[in-house]
């Protein structure tokens, strides 16, 4: 048979493509190892990515726009929903699901479910409340559908929020409250059943509550030992879950503790009114009749298989082992953290994530600034995730780095502590960092007043380029600056609206 030359093209045009993409890639951290403390989930188990790579292949091509047409889709979804369903504490009989491409996509329906089931229109005034340490992916959402975005604040010493708090700031404008199990920034699970029980007796009872465990849902559950008392004094509350009745949806993962590739998360909703009410579909067309579930029309299928594989090989018993792996490295690095003179390891409850901040009981001289030292780290090929202070008029949330931690954290535990302290002895004394010079006219205009925060959101976006370009170019060459630091500085001495135009901006100019 001869060969078609179109084939042996595309197969020579191919192979050139995948050397370019490998010299990509070679250029990224590794998203196995460990060495990369957020952003990537892993077990540390070569079979269990085999496993979903395998599976991804098989499912390769499927449209999971129809299960009508590819039965597949619906068998894998329905596999994970009722997999993540028993974990979560929810009844087939009661609790309903749907297999999103993420958190983000989760928790924007989850919203949207409120907004529709409360019979607000978009703009109509209707609100989300949650803790300002909640996911900015429900400020994401209150954007986009039209709602207002309610942050309440936070106490400044432990990161933890009031039940009373909350509660208080809900109205007859609310169609949402949300809780996190985790909150992402520091690890503290907020407080659900007494959110839950106020719901229940003084407000309507249309008003959704939504925690959001895109992170812990596959991991707290596993913890071990999770209600222990923890220093200070705090206890994780043990019931976060579908077991408090009061809760209306959840969120949760599969791409994180779940150990699938990227990217499935799951939506579960309480009654089926709550579960359709996120739903799209028209047959105002002349075309096919539209029914999404999900915010995408088309989509892959190999995520979803990949990681209904994963869940189906793991199991109770191997999800319960990964995850004491996970617990026993935290404890570890909780313990040599603390141990770091001039940082301080915040608040958090059981679970997986930690966050260091400056130890402000020490001298000055030996204070250990959290964004430099995240940079020191990453220096030394141990990527850690700055955040930036939160202003609040009850107390400033500090600057922080963050941490996540997953079963292969347990195999480096000495040389991630090993690094922390080379990092920290690099930091120490050196004082906050500063802004990039590139900002420093705009800066020292907005200090002076010549320049409003108004004036800098209505420049063209060619000039915010340019100021983000020069921050870009702006690392010193002796390998001592740079990094995240300088940027994190300049946020935190901005308004947050311009600040957020500014990152756009900075992570645009690095995408063109």
């Amino acid at each position: 048979m001869t060969p078609d030359p179109l084939a042996l093209e595309i197969a020579d045009r191919g192979e050139h493509a995948l050397a370019r993409l490998a010299a990509l890639r070679a250029l990224d951290p590794p998203t196995t190892g460990g060495r990369v403390l957020s952003y990537v989930y892993d077990s540390g188990l070569e079979e269990l990515d085999e496993l979903a790579t395998r599976a991804a292949r098989l499912a390769h091509g499927v449209n999971g726009l129809d299960p009508t047409v590819f039965a597949s889709v619906a068998a894998i979804h329905g596999g994970i929903v009722d997999r993540v369903r028993a974990i979560l504490g929810g009844t087939s009989e009661t609790v309903y699901g749907s297999v999103t491409s993420g958190g983000t996509e989760s928790c924007m329906l989850a919203c949207l479910a409120a907004r529709e089931v409360s019979g607000r229109e978009p703009g109509g005034g209707g609100a989300i409340v949650a803790p300002v340490t909640v996911h900015a992916a429900f400020r994401k959402a209150a954007h986009l559908l039209g709602l207002r975005f309610v942050g309440v604040e936070v106490d400044p010493a432990t990161g933890r929020v009031s039940a009373n708090e909350l509660l208080a700031a809900v109205d007859d404008r609310t169609v949402l409250v949300v809780c996190s199990a985790p909150a992402y920034p520091n690890g503290v699970i907020d407080p659900v059943a007494e959110v839950a029980a106020g719901l229940e007796a003084r407000h309507d009872p249309r008003i959704g509550l939504h925690v959001d465990a895109c992170l812990g849902g596959l991991v707290l559950p596993f913890w071990p030992q999770a209600a222990r008392a923890e220093p200070g004094g705090s206890q994780v509350a043990t019931r976060w879950d579908l077991r408090v009745p009061r809760v209306t949806s959840i969120s949760a993962d599969l791409h994180k503790y779940g150990f699938a590739p990227k990217g499935t998360s799951v939506l579960l909703s309480r009654g089926r009114e709550r579960h359709r009410a996120a739903w799209f579909a028209t047959v105002d067309w002349p075309g096919y009749p539209v029914v999404n579930p999900t915010l995408a029309g088309s989509k892959p299928l190999e995520p979803a298989a990949a990681a209904w594989t994963v869940l189906e090989a793991l199991g109770d018993d191997g999800q319960r082992e990964l995850v004491a792996r996970t617990a026993r490295a935290t404890d570890r690095l909780v313990e040599g953290l603390s141990a770091i003179e001039g940082l301080r390891v915040l608040d958090r409850d059981p679970g997986p994530l930690l966050a260091v901040a400056t130890d402000d009981t020490v001298d000055d001289g030996r204070r250990v600034p959290p964004h430099l030292w995240a940079d020191a780290c990453g220096r030394r090929g141990i990527s850690v995730q700055a955040q930036p202070a939160h202003r609040q008029e009850r107390g400033l949330l500090s600057s922080s780095s963050h941490l996540t931690v997953t079963p292969v954290t347990e195999r480096l535990v000495d040389d991630i502590l090993r690094v922390a302290r080379e990092a920290a002895d690099e930091a120490r004394g050196r004082g906050a960092p500063t802004p990039p010079a590139a900002f420093g006219d705009v800066l020292a205009a907005l200090d002076s007043g010549a320049l409003s925060p108004g004036d800098l959101l209505a420049l063209p976006e060619d000039d915010v380029h340019a100021m983000v370009s020069g921050v870009l170019a702006d690392a010193p060459e002796d390998g001592t600056g740079g990094g995240m630091a300088p940027l994190m500085a300049a946020i935190e001495r901005l308004p947050a609206d311009v600040g957020a135009r500014l990152v756009r901006a900075y992570l645009a100019a690095v995408m063109e």
